[in-house]
């Protein structure tokens, strides 16, 4: 594969190409980028791939939900819909996309939109909130953010930085200058001040530039309503884990830390969990003899394996989720007031109410 990825080369210089002239348009104002009048905050990363873009988005509505009105636009990644469409309780992943029915889910009382065309989606909800949390959006450029979040995953800043389609990069590093600031994700705890400094020059930050450092913080077990179970994985525990996520080698350490017992079901990242799935994965767990075992996911795989066609099967199964969330190894309390000033102080400034 990684041979392939070479022979990809040339194609990645023209799609590279291509993107710097795109941005160089837009940069000198030949294309134009709209600016609202209500602080818009965006979440993204330069490459594909999980960056931990949604542990991030899930941060700033528990920090802003209880002060503001918040909605959360998102393109709605994977949904079989088009268009814009704000959730109601019951959205599906299929509506919406996996991560959107996630925020919807687990904070009932805010917004969650989806759209393709941001300009679009921001227009059908400023009315009616204080703020918009844009996912995923670090190349949407038709929207000019009042604050930017960049994320860089800790695990693969070291690698070559190519391009797609030999690389994972969907713009070159140094699109990085739009950033209002950086966040190196799922670092380990222990991360020294050396490896510290060793990112911090990987990243090249400009001097108004902070950059932080998370990492993954698991959360206790819960069923697939959100509830918390008193569920406990030992050395005798047999894990099956099912993800469709981007990256699933951090989850799998951690339960490894419990048990060397883990039977891995992977599939690509937003893979649409078919039947066929489904029953391969049931047959395995109950044709498996251990006394003690278990079925783990993710939150995002939760939501696309609830549908009308697999649910027969899925009830069935122990399935518990385990969740993530972010955690700062330092100035975390400098983020978050970094985030509430910028909040604060447009609204003030421009008397949105």
């Amino acid at each position: 594969m990684k041979y392939l990825r070479w022979l990809l080369l040339p194609f990645s210089l023209l799609y590279g190409l291509i993107v710097m002239i795109r941005n160089w348009l837009y940069d000198a104002g030949f294309l134009k980028s709209q600016i609202f009048n209500l602080p818009v905050i965006s979440v993204g990363n330069l490459a594909v791939g999980g960056a931990g873009k949604s542990p991030m988005t899930e941060y700033l509505i528990r920090l802003l939900k209880d002060q503001y009105t918040l909605a959360t636009l998102s393109r709605g990644y994977g949904r079989k819909t088009k268009g814009f469409i704000k959730a109601d309780d019951t959205a599906t992943a299929a509506e919406i996309g996996d991560e959107p029915a996630q925020f919807k889910h687990k904070f009932p009382a805010i917004t969650v939109a989806v759209c393709e065309d941001r300009v679009v989606g921001i227009e059908r909800l400023q009315q009616e909130n204080d703020l918009i949390l844009m996912d995923d959006a670090y190349q949407h450029r038709p929207v000019k953010p009042g604050l930017n979040i960049l994320l860089f995953d800790y695990n693969t800043l070291f690698e070559p930085q190519l391009m797609l389609p030999a690389g994972n990069l969907r713009e070159p590093m140094s699109g990085s200058w739009r950033a209002d600031m950086m966040v190196i994700t799922k670092c380990p705890e222990t991360l020294a001040e050396s490896d510290q400094i060793a990112l911090i020059q990987r990243v090249k930050p400009l001097p108004d530039q902070p950059v932080f450092f998370t990492s993954i913080a698991y959360l206790p077990l819960r069923d697939r309503k959100g509830s918390d179970v008193l569920a406990e994985i030992t050395g005798q525990t047999t894990v099956f884990l099912l993800t469709g996520i981007a990256r699933s080698e951090p989850m799998v350490n951690y339960i490894r830390q419990s048990t060397s017992d883990i039977i891995h079901h992977k599939y690509p990242d937003h893979h649409p969990y078919s039947l066929k799935n489904l029953i391969k994965l049931a047959s395995e767990f109950n044709a498996c003899p251990s006394v003690d075992k278990v079925i783990i996911t993710t939150e995002k795989d939760a939501q696309r394996l609830a549908t009308e066609e697999l649910l027969p099967i899925l009830n069935t199964l122990p399935v518990l989720v385990l969740p993530i969330g972010v955690k700062f190894l330092k100035d975390g309390e400098y983020f978050n007031r970094l985030i509430s000033d910028y909040v604060r102080k447009y609204r003030k400034n421009n008397h949105v109410h």
